[in-house]
């Protein structure tokens, strides 16, 4: 327990996209290498990426990253006020874990007299735990439409007291704007906490913007922290669907020797980080597609998770996916449906209490004999499980709001393992070339992906001596510090966040 509450150091942008998430992970992780307690926090955070804490909560992605990157297990409190998407202008709300309503765009405006209570008591039970909290704001810090009820923002760091570092993004151009025009949009006692401010994304010979530093700096009279280039390399879970879409593929162009694998990019696609070790496998060649396009030398179709798999379902349908999907699972196409995925493939999706919108039936992709019914609690669950097929080990979470029923002739999927929470998951067809399930992280443990994929009959070497998700993600944290910190002004970054003298490393 912290003698005096922890000095919190902000992470805010110039609009959305720009890298927060990112930056505060790898400070969460520079900072924890230099021996400061250190803990991530985001008041408000919106997004259909999420994760599930060890007290059975929810946070988003982001959040979840960021406390590995500290060396902690991720908390409700570190995201306390979570919106998920859902279609139509309406979010799911989700408090301290909890899924606690749904809410439209124009209610959020109510948000600080409803929840700014409650997001603050969060940030104060972290300062009161640790040395240090990094705050991850929301969007654009100078949003002026938004400022009476923005709790994101500058209404977060003034409670908390914070040293902000503004961030910009580079690649998107207009970078000067960026900075000066968010500063003058502040108020003065707003402007008075910014710090710093770090140029992120940047492509070329850094000497060359050496001029534009020294432009910004003079201009604004606050320190260019660092410019930290765009790493293609780096492989960290991303916060929501912005970068999943830059890389959505509009055809598929199979490759020889490669296991095949189409993803389909659903408008509501949640926990899309499901096929990120697919995605990393030296056998397997995937792509995104969110256009229908012929799958003719596909090896396996992916259903993912959805927040609205009725809308979902609909789109399917509309858009010619329904047909496309028919007709190669008719043809002997393999699929996995991942939780809202899989109640796609089932017969119908019930939602009698409104859970996702308003209350009624959708019909299924009727390729597995199961029925879906919403209902008003969600199932939140970290589980470790076996494949009942070869018994293989598979660790990962829950996230749903469905309760599936299977038919009469199908067999589960998977076995959820677990005292007091030991339960059948998933089903398969006869020949088992349609499988669902819940389990998110399926394919995370690469002995069992590695058998998994030998059963297509290609090339599957190396998935087995490949690390474990868990692992890689750690590689991962320490290359992005290393990235950050070859380009930060770290004893600058130290003096800002209250911690001039602590050791620290400049890799």
């Amino acid at each position: 327990m912290a003698e005096k509450p922890a000095r919190c150091l902000a992470v805010f942008g110039t609009g959305s996209d720009v890298g927060k998430s990112i930056a505060t992970a790898a400070l969460c992780r520079i900072f924890s290498d230099s021996g400061i307690a250190v803990a991530p926090y985001k008041a408000q955070n919106m997004s259909n990426n999420s994760c599930v804490t060890a007290e059975g909560g929810e946070i988003g992605r982001a959040q979840a990253v960021q406390a590995e990157c500290a060396r902690l297990e991720p908390s409700v409190h570190m995201n306390p006020l979570l919106l998920k998407p859902s279609g139509n202008g309406v979010s799911q709300v989700v408090l301290r874990g909890k899924a606690v309503g749904n809410a439209a765009s124009a209610d959020f405006r109510h948000f600080r007299a409803r929840y700014f209570g409650e997001t603050k008591a969060s940030l104060d039970r972290l300062r009161a735990a640790y040395e240090m909290v990094v705050i991850e704001g929301a969007g654009s810090c100078a949003e002026v439409n938004l400022r009476g009820w923005d709790i994101a923002n500058f209404r977060t760091a003034l409670a908390g007291d914070a040293a902000v570092i503004l961030v910009a993004d580079i690649e998107r151009g207009g970078v000067f704007a960026q900075v000066i025009g968010t500063l003058a949009l502040l108020e003065e006692e707003e402007r008075a906490l910014v710090k710093g401010v770090i140029i992120n994304r940047f492509r070329g010979d850094i000497a060359l913007f050496e001029d534009g530093r020294e432009f910004i700096e003079k201009k604004t009279g606050l320190p260019v922290l660092g410019v930290v280039p765009f790493d293609p390399a780096l492989d960290i879970d991303a916060e929501d669907s912005l970068s999943l879409d830059a890389s959505v593929a509009h055809r598929f162009r199979p490759v020889k020797n490669k296991i095949n694998i189409v993803s389909v990019r659903l408008p509501h696609v949640s926990n899309f980080t499901d096929a990120a070790p697919l995605l990393r496998h030296p056998s397997v060649n995937l792509a995104w597609l969110h256009r229908p396009a012929p799958l003719d030398g596909v090896d396996l179709l992916i259903l993912p998770g959805s927040k609205n798999v009725r809308a979902d379902l609909r789109w399917l349908a509309e858009s010619g996916w329904r047909d496309l999907i028919l007709d190669y699972a008719k043809r002997g196409g393999r699929i996995v449906g991942i939780c809202g995925g899989y109640q796609m493939l089932g017969m119908a999706v019930d939602d009698p209490h409104g859970v996702e919108e308003a209350p009624g039936s959708t019909p299924g992709l009727g390729l597995l004999d199961v029925r879906t019914v919403m209902a008003r609690e969600k199932r939140l669950a970290r589980v470790r499980a076996k494949w009942l097929a070869t018994g293989s080990a598979l660790a990962g979470y829950e996230i749903h709001m469905g309760v599936t029923e299977l038919g009469k002739n199908l067999q589960p999927l998977i076995a959820i393992e677990g005292e007091g929470a030991a339960h059948p998951d998933g089903a398969a067809s006869a020949d088992r070339k349609i499988m669902g399930t819940y389990l998110h992280g399926l394919f995370d443990e690469p002995v069992f992906l590695d058998n998994f994929l030998k059963g297509f009959g290609k090339s599957a070497d190396g998935g087995g001596e490949q690390p474990s998700a868990a692992v890689h993600k750690e590689m991962q944290y320490d290359r992005l510090a290393a990235h950050f910190s070859r380009h930060l002004n770290l004893n600058l970054l130290f003096d800002i966040a209250g911690f001039g003298g602590k050791e620290r490393r400049n890799d």
